[in-house]
């Protein structure tokens, strides 16, 4: 499968729509697109999806590693991978750069030309010139003008490109090519999805020819084992589990990955909390994050939350992310201050705050068996939350924090019963969710705590 980057020279340079736009511009020409986005990120994927009808595919070598990274991809599907980048081209220690040298993918530059022509080709070039400096083998192939008009803008930025370095067109400056942001950035794509009418606009600015002879192939492709170690187990169906996985718009950050693997290993059923669905009969429960702090009142007065910590006492296996670590906490308290009760199974009480308290890659280290790490072993993921948690004093941990913050800096993953809720986010490649299956599976993964049913907080 042919591939290309799409990166920024900074965040807000409008990457996402250019990547949109791109994605709709080879659409429009028959072929089979297949998304994708560069970090560890929810929220542009809803957008890929949204408007190719195709899931995104998370590549990021921190949480995946070189080869599962590439293994990511190749499960993907179609004639051509455009991958979005994330911040800056060479922002961050695994940056779009490294995720492009890493895939042998060619990088098309995208450069806010709302204020600038000849300036535009002078960004390109020193941005072509520092990979070197920066320590990466890559090709930065050309550039897509975003923001830019037609007529004279658009020439006098085309006529400044130096010949190496193509033009692959521009996004015009449209209020409707404009995606509404909230506190953790911008909002999902079936929320504040481009209209058809926009993308056509911003599709019909891009060089679809140039980018198709720009995409490549890379040399790995045609050997890269798609089932690596993290895969290397399938459930036999007389053995397979079913695992009720939260998906509404309090539970909504699941990367594409974990989705298949979950179900490739046992038999998934979902529901809606916020909607007012109770917990369904299952053997394990997956929470994974989202934005519960929108949904408290709900998630509160639903019956699930309780139902769930009544099976959590008796020993369900349930693993929750960040906010289904919320979820799980006994109470939830707003921005607007209005508390919240939840499903009380782990000791803590978490707080919303206007600024975001953590956003980084993180590395834990297992202090004892949990389901998803077993003791002594490190597991990366992502971490990138506004709330803070506030556990008891008799609180269990299941990680050390070796890089990022955790829940307080040293300590991550609140653990009672047969239940861990954590602030990272993992991916399916480092083994945490075939970790988790094998442990509903297998039902050996116990805990006794102090914790309780939902009526005894």
């Amino acid at each position: 499968m042919n591939g290309v980057v799409i990166a920024g020279v900074a965040s807000g340079v409008g990457k996402t729509v250019a990547t949109l736009a791109v994605c709709r511009a080879l659409q429009r020409t028959g072929r089979v697109v297949q998304p994708a986005k560069a970090g560890p990120d929810f929220i542009d994927p809803s957008h890929h999806e949204a408007a190719t009808w195709r899931a995104s595919r998370t590549l990021d070598p921190w949480l995946e590693g070189e080869s599962g990274m590439r293994r990511n991809y190749a499960r993907g599907s179609g004639d051509i991978c455009v991958v979005e980048g994330m911040m800056g081209l060479y922002d961050g220690d695994t940056s779009t750069a490294t995720v492009a040298e890493l895939l042998d993918l060619p990088v098309v530059l995208v450069v806010d030309a709302s204020a600038g022509m000849e300036s535009v080709a002078a960004t390109a070039l020193g941005f072509r010139k520092y990979a070197a400096r920066a320590g990466v083998d890559i090709d930065v192939a050309g550039v897509i003008a975003s923001r830019a008009h037609g007529g004279k803008h658009e020439a006098g930025i085309r006529d400044a490109l130096s010949d190496d370095l193509t033009y692959f067109g521009r996004i015009p400056p449209r209020e409707d090519l404009e995606i509404p942001e909230r506190h953790l950035g911008l909002e999902m794509g079936d929320e504040s999805p481009l209209s058809a009418k926009a993308l056509d606009a911003a599709a019909d600015g891009i060089r679809v020819e140039a980018l198709l002879d720009a995409a490549r192939q890379p040399d790995w492709f045609a050997s890269v084992e798609t089932e690596g170690e993290a895969s290397s187990s399938i459930t036999d169906a007389d053995d397979r589990p079913t695992i009720a996985v939260a998906r509404d718009d309090a539970f909504r950050f699941v990367y594409t990955a974990t989705r298949e693997r979950l179900r490739e290993r046992a038999d998934v059923v979902t529901f809606a909390p916020t909607a007012g669905d109770d917990l369904p009969d299952c053997d394990g429960v997956y929470l994974p994050g989202g934005y519960p702090e929108l949904y408290a009142a709900e998630l509160s007065e639903g019956p699930a939350l309780a139902t769930l910590a009544d099976r959590a006492a008796e020993g369900l296996p349930t693993f929750g992310e960040c906010g289904g670590l919320m979820a799980l906490s006994e109470s939830l308290t707003t921005v607007d201050g209005d508390t919240h009760e939840m499903a009380g199974i782990l000791p803590a009480d978490v707080t919303m705050r206007e600024r975001y308290q953590a956003l980084d890659h993180v590395e834990l280290r297992g202090k004892d068996e949990t389901p998803i790490c077993p003791e002594g072993q490190t597991l990366r993921g992502h971490e990138f939350h506004y709330s803070d948690a506030d556990p008891a004093a008799d609180a269990r941990y299941a990680f050390d924090v070796v890089r990022g913050k955790g829940i307080d800096g040293d300590h991550d993953g609140l653990t009672e019963y047969r239940t861990l809720g954590t602030y990272a986010h993992v991916h399916p490649e480092s083994g945490a969710f075939d970790r988790f299956v094998d442990a509903v599976t297998k039902k050996d993964w116990t805990r006794n705590g102090h914790g309780g049913s939902r009526a005894q907080h």
